[in-house]
């Protein structure tokens, strides 16, 4: 665990919204044209990946919603396409709102994660693809997704992105305590996920968070 992140609580709802503002600041005043292009490495439109974040944000915070969430292995809501490689989602952006309205909707959508993770008792497990995981996890996991699709927009939209060191080594400490450094804590995490290679270090293409809590097997 890096030594300057307090052992206590690694990521809360705070962190979440941190994120959330840098990736906002980042993209506003992005022209509309720009979000048809695609974002980095991924497949997707830059619009496409700023939905996918808002639909990662809402369905997280969705599984806190619920008494027991480890009854429900999903919520079940609708899940679609607006085309056939695009992401499957169950939340979309009102086209006619434009960039800024899309970014409106992931402001809201990391404020209800924010909230839910903040409000959760620190021991209630969700359900996640990756495994069970707590508040702490889910707070995590919205940080990650947040970061490193504002990287990917960014790389598309071609605006410079970095965000506060100490989000990524929180993120790190928490769902990827086993990787090596190979930099800064967010080169370290860009590796991590599968958007960087280093010196002695291939780019990964086969990779997954660890999101169990903290302390278990």
């Amino acid at each position: 665990m890096p030594p300057s992140v307090e052992p206590h609580v690694l990521v809360s709802g705070s962190h979440v919204r941190r994120a959330v503002a840098h990736c906002v600041d980042t993209l506003t005043g992005v022209p509309a044209a720009q979000w048809q292009g695609r974002a980095g490495s991924l497949e997707w439109t830059c619009w496409e990946t700023l939905e996918h974040l808002a639909d990662d944000l809402l369905t997280y915070a969705l599984r806190f919603g619920l008494a027991q969430p480890m009854d429900v292995p999903r919520v079940p809501l609708r899940i679609s396409r607006d085309r056939p490689d695009g992401p499957a989602n169950v939340i979309f952006g009102d086209e006619d709102a434009g960039p800024e309205g899309l970014l409106t909707v992931v402001t809201a959508c990391g404020g209800l994660l924010a909230a839910a993770v903040d409000t959760a008792a620190p021991t209630t497990l969700a359900p996640h693809v990756f495994g069970a995981s707590d508040p702490e996890g889910f707070a995590a996991m919205g940080v990650v997704e947040t970061l490193v699709h504002t990287h990917d927009i960014a790389q598309g939209v071609h605006r410079a992105y970095e965000p506060p060191q100490d989000l990524s080594e929180r993120a790190l400490a928490r769902l990827f305590p086993d990787v090596p450094s190979t930099g800064t804590p967010w080169s370290t995490l860009l590796w991590a996920t599968g958007r960087l290679e280093t010196p002695g270090h291939p780019r990964r293409t086969d990779w997954r968070w660890h999101g169990a809590p903290r302390g278990s097997n």
